[in-house]
């Protein structure tokens, strides 16, 4: 049995390999018996705490592949053998490619879980729906690009050189696509600034519409008359919007003109006959009513009321409801609205006859 184990493998005697063997399966044991027992125990107080970490930890255990563990085990083991330089050269390159691809997919889970507990915490918002997809996307070209740094610097190559191959490079391809990259960094402040949201709706100018896509390059709206307005992002974000989707109530402002041969005791009672219509309204803050000027044909009485909905559809409701009422109270009591009328005095002059 001893000569057995003594005869040489590879440079190795079948003794150091099964020694090895042994190492890379107690180190994949222990492994995954570590993993599972660290997860089963974090998973236990991420039920009874409301803290992100934990949940992010057992996340990164869950995303932990079973190849990645099966790898280090291997390249544990080797550290007991004797091996060819060039071997043992191969065996660090593909534990080194693994473990930065894990490190990568490790960061890549903590991002996507911490991106779904945001999602669930802002579920019904159009918040959700545009800046965390921005910090998805980015936060993944972002990881990556450093698991590539580091895979090519931890394999010899020399990354300064790259680095400002890829600056001068860069630099070339900003000047060629300015008004691209313009409209990208404009769709980042877009997605971190939110100054606007899918559903929300907009008045750009002389253009209205409803926000129905944020995307890299442009942003996209629906018109009333049904025809899609496509804005590029730099030009939106440096325009002056009216956003009434962050509209809380409206403003509502109307006047009334009754005739000037109205008595004025009946004028008086004007302010206070408008105010009770309004308050009986359901979701209006009364403002003011003043008899407000003489007007050319009417005196004239304005009033200002605050619709508590921003729907623009329930103020006209409440506008109209105020209307028929305020006719109704009019008519009852004998005040006349005013219309637009001329009075035209006729003189006559008698002519004079001389006598010669």
């Amino acid at each position: 049995m001893t000569e057995i184990l003594a005869k040489s493998f590879l440079g190795n005697t079948l003794s150091s390999w099964g020694v090895a063997a042994g190492v890379a399966l107690a180190t994949l044991l222990l492994l995954w018996m570590l993993r599972n027992l660290v997860k089963k125990r974090l998973a236990a107080l991420a039920e009874s705490t409301e803290t992100v970490v934990d949940d992010l930890v057992v996340a990164i255990l869950e995303g932990t592949r079973p190849g990645f563990l099966f790898i280090v085990a291997l390249w544990g083991g080797s550290r007991a053998l004797q091996l060819n330089p060039r071997v043992q050269g191969m065996t660090n390159f593909v534990f080194i490619i693994v473990v930065v691809i894990q490190i990568g997919l490790w960061a890549t889970t903590a991002l996507m879980k911490w991106l779904s507990i945001v999602r669930e915490e802002k579920s019904g918002q159009g918040e959700a729906l545009t800046w965390l997809s921005g910090i998805e996307w980015v936060g993944k070209i972002l990881i990556w690009s450093v698991v590539l740094l580091m895979a090519l610097e931890n394999l010899g190559v020399d990354i300064t050189g790259l680095a400002a191959g890829l600056g001068i490079g860069g630099i070339a391809v900003a000047l060629a696509a300015q008004s691209i990259l313009g409209d990208l960094f404009a769709a980042f402040s877009i997605y971190i600034d939110q100054p606007f949201v899918i559903g929300d709706y907009l008045v750009v100018g002389s253009y209205n519409g409803t926000v129905e896509k944020i995307g890299m390059k442009t942003t996209r709206l629906r018109s009333l008359t049904g025809e899609q307005l496509v804005f590029s992002n730099s030009d939106l974000v440096g325009s002056r919007i009216q956003n009434f989707g962050r509209l809380e109530e409206r403003r509502a402002a109307f006047s009334v003109g009754v005739t000037y041969d109205t008595p004025t005791a009946k004028v008086e009672k004007i302010p206070g006959i408008i105010q009770d219509v309004v308050e009986s309204q359901d979701h209006v803050r009364f403002d003011r009513s003043h008899f407000k000027e003489f007007g050319d044909s009417a005196l004239i009485v304005e009033t200002v009321y605050y619709v508590l909905l921003p729907a623009y559809q329930t103020k006209m409701d409440i506008q109209q409801a105020i209307n028929l009422d305020l006719k109704r109270r009019f008519e009852a009591e004998g005040i006349e609205f005013a219309f637009p009328t001329q009075m035209i005095f006729v003189e006559s002059v008698g002519s004079e006859s001389s006598q010669t």
